[in-house]
């Protein structure tokens, strides 16, 4: 959940409401009934009320509701939005919406049950021939070089005044990615697309593809960055790709195990997984680095997993691989150097 101020930064982005609330204007029509999936403080609800939507349903799990309900109030909107405090899977409408609005991502689309609840949203609530807001998000990935971030994950694992080894909190750092801003003078590589959700079809909520790159500029290599360009309906769209005005949403970070010097014409492969596990996602990435030419020399290899970057007891592990068939089905990598 996120808190007020967080509600807030949303609010305050520029880019992302703009290109919102001209999404809303295509849409909305005198008459519309609108469903608002995570209304958060309600501004979608209340735009689309403006805009001349006969009914607005406003559903937001949290607390945060009931400043939506006020904010309504005072805009003059609360007789046409009825605020509903549940999650949109356990929500039945007395009608199908015409629009269905929402903004469940986090840094990425992959983000907790967003693709689920979106898809179950669109099967039980839009009407025939009813409005996704967003249609389409498509995810771009790049190889990064970034030491200081590089270094701010790492370099106290590294090193001490005490003569400590504490590699065993380095592996767990490295295996979990984070927020960045990524600008496009750090790309050794061409962006190439990771993966596409079409919100109209999507049901799972899986991505599971393999990149290649030749490398294009010498650096040293510490990871790779994800990011998404957005379609929130014909001719509305935003990106917040390495070069794009900064959103809220930045871009992901997953690091390498150890940093490596590409040169012009190296390949990198990148098998990357974000598998849905209970209520979030466990990501895989592994990375193999080889020398130009035909038949290359390997020069690194990396497996991967923020599976290894929890903070979790080996008897949660047990009960974890015991209780959940996807887990089962799908292994993950061991460690690898």
């Amino acid at each position: 959940m996120y808190s007020l101020s967080g509600h807030g930064k949303m609010v305050g982005d520029g880019v992302r409401m703009g290109a919102y609330a001209r999404a809303l204007r295509r849409v909305v029509k005198p008459g519309s009934v609108v469903l608002d999936v995570g209304t958060g403080t309600g501004i979608f609800a209340v735009l689309a009320s403006r805009l001349g939507a006969r009914k607005v349903y406003a559903v937001e799990p949290s607390n945060v509701i009931e400043v939506a309900r006020a904010i309504a109030a005072a805009n003059g909107c609360s007789g046409r939005i009825e605020f509903i405090q549940a999650s949109s899977t356990e929500v039945t409408l007395p009608e199908r919406a015409d629009v269905i609005i929402s903004d469940l991502r986090g840094v990425l689309p992959l983000f907790q049950r967003h693709i689920t609840d979106i898809a179950d949203a669109r099967r039980r609530l839009l009407a025939n021939g009813g409005q996704l807001i967003p249609r389409t998000d498509i995810l771009w990935a790049a190889v990064v070089e970034s030491p200081e971030l590089y270094g701010s994950i790492t370099r106290v694992w590294e090193g001490n005044d005490y003569g400590l080894d504490m590699e065993a909190a380095r592996r767990i750092a490295v295996n979990s990615w984070c927020k960045t801003y990524a600008k496009p003078q750090q790309l050794l590589v061409e962006p190439q697309q990771w993966g596409t959700l079409d919100y109209r079809a999507v049901e799972n909520p899986r991505i599971d593809a393999e990149l290649e790159w030749a490398v294009t500029r010498g650096g040293i290599a510490h990871g790779f960055v994800l990011w998404f360009d957005t379609v929130l309906v014909e001719g509305v769209t935003f990106s917040n790709s390495p070069g794009s005005p900064e959103l809220i949403y930045g871009n992901a970070f997953f690091p390498w195990t150890k940093p490596v010097a590409l040169r012009r014409g190296d390949t990198v492969s990148l098998l990357l997984r974000a598998q849905p596990v209970g209520d979030d996602y466990v990501w895989v990435w592994e990375t193999r680095v080889r020398g130009a030419g035909v038949g290359g020399d390997v020069r690194a290899a990396f497996k991967q997993s923020t599976f290894y970057g929890d903070l979790i007891s080996p008897a949660l592990v047990r009960e974890r691989a015991e209780g959940r068939a996807a887990a089962r089905e799908t292994p993950l990598p061991t460690h690898g150097s």
